[in-house]
């Protein structure tokens, strides 16, 4: 009897079997028309099919706006222009929003305690700084030296007008008090505002220790001031309608994210002229995505492109 629980007649057989046969004949129809619309656009094709007596519709798969895709960014680009804008060279006022936000929930706790302070500084995320007496100290370890060295130019220039303070700051790249544990006082130069606590301050690339380019900028970039100006003057030298329309980068493989760039590049130079550099770490063409690394390109070279 068991066996009979698993038994089909000749009748359910055939049934099933027309059914399968009906369904595999749709999808070949739906695969070829699918195949019509994706490669060649708009294309003849039969918007049905007859078996015997039967006539099956089918639905046809619209071919989807190639520019559509890309209408949330344009949407976020139209309203971030609309938003803007300029700050007041004269004053900080225009930062005031950032400071006051990100000083918000340590004032909603009543301030920094002396246990949180510690706990920031036993994790190693940044670099411990005092200032006493108008003298500025630091902790021994740096991990980029000409970083702190950047941030010290000017904090050296407002000494004698602080008090005396500590505080711990992080010149690495990445943030390091994420939102989904208990706020750490920090202070760092990047952060994603949903994601992290960290407290924003000014990057120290505006007197020096920012990436370092060989063999153009081997202690790395720096001086705004006096590159504001070289920019300026060569960004002049070519009207609007006389640069190229073209995507330009040049950089070291430091993520693989930027990967995408370069093989569309290598598919498109029209579209697109992106290389890979050498940097510190580089030992072969598998560093630049196995391609001889480029020659640098000086920035004041960028502003040829639009």
């Amino acid at each position: 009897m068991a066996m009979d629980a698993y038994s089909y007649s000749p009748r359910a057989c055939y049934t099933v079997l027309i059914i399968l046969t009906l369904v595999y004949r749709q999808k070949i129809v739906l695969a070829e028309e699918w195949e019509c619309h994706m490669e060649e656009g708009n294309c003849d094709s039969k918007d049905s099919f007859e078996d015997g007596k039967t006539k099956y519709h089918l639905n046809r798969p619209t071919n989807p706006d190639p520019e559509a895709k890309w209408q949330p960014y344009l949407d976020a680009i139209s309203s971030a222009v609309m938003q803007y804008k300029d700050c007041e060279q004269d004053s900080c006022t225009c930062h005031d929003s950032v400071i006051e936000k990100d000083l918000s929930v340590w004032r909603e706790k009543g301030g920094i305690t002396q246990e949180q302070f510690k706990k920031a500084l036993g994790r190693g995320i940044g670099n411990h700084y005092q200032i006493i007496n108008h003298k500025l100290y630091r902790s021994k370890r740096c991990m980029f030296a000409a970083r702190c060295s950047g941030v010290e130019h000017f904090i050296l220039k407002i000494i004698k007008k602080l008090p005396d303070m500590e505080f711990i700051l992080n010149e690495r790249d990445w943030p390091q008090s994420p939102k989904f544990a208990d706020p750490l006082p920090v202070l760092s130069f990047s952060k994603v505002y949903s994601q992290h606590w960290d407290i924003m301050y000014p990057a120290w690339t505006f007197w020096e220790g920012g990436p370092a380019v060989w063999p153009l900028f081997p202690t790395g970039l720096g001086r705004w001031d006096l590159f504001r100006e070289s920019l300026d003057k060569e960004a002049k030298k070519l009207t609007w309608d006389k640069k190229e329309t073209k995507a330009f980068f040049r950089g070291s493989r430091t993520s693989a994210e930027r990967d995408p760039l370069i093989l569309l590049s290598r598919d498109d130079r029209d579209l697109v002229d992106a290389q890979y550099t050498k940097n510190q770490a580089w030992k072969s063409d598998a560093d630049t995505l196995y391609m001889p690394p480029a020659t640098e390109v000086s920035l004041e070279e960028h502003c040829r492109f639009k």
